[in-house]
């Protein structure tokens, strides 16, 4: 197995990830990671997002019409996504994992775990 280098670049990513806790997209994490490193590539930001996510450092949560995002969090829990102003938060309600179980599969198909995003109209925007 190839070992994987920490670099510079890497760690700046995931501080900037761990430093918000707004679900922040990629774009996001790129302007606050060129703050600390106006040189950084928009490429390189990406590219350690994605392996920082592969690595379980970090969730990427998958926004359907919209800009994928990314969680400091990394434990199973829900996500609210408001349909106007497109803001993602954390759900409080605790894990159903039960829910893998009540699934009827096809002859040998596992399911290894679920997401679930709710939808609706965030607090601000029903004002």
């Amino acid at each position: 197995m190839t070992q994987i280098r920490n670099t510079n670049q890497r760690k700046m990513v995931l501080d900037a990830v761990r430093s918000r806790h707004d679900h922040p997209c990629a774009d996001d994490i790129y302007a606050d990671v060129r703050i600390v490193d106006p040189r950084i590539s928009r490429g390189t930001v990406y590219r350690n997002l994605r392996l920082l996510a592969e690595l379980g450092e970090i969730k990427f949560i998958s926004i359907p019409n919209g800009a994928g995002r990314f969680d400091f969090r990394t434990d199973n829990h829900y996500h609210f996504c408001c349909e106007r102003c497109g803001r993602v938060m954390d759900v409080e309600l605790e894990y159903q994992s039960n829910l893998n179980d009540m699934v009827k599969l096809p002859k040998g198909a596992r399911i290894s775990g679920h997401r679930i995003i709710f939808n609706g109209v965030c607090a601000e925007c029903s004002k």
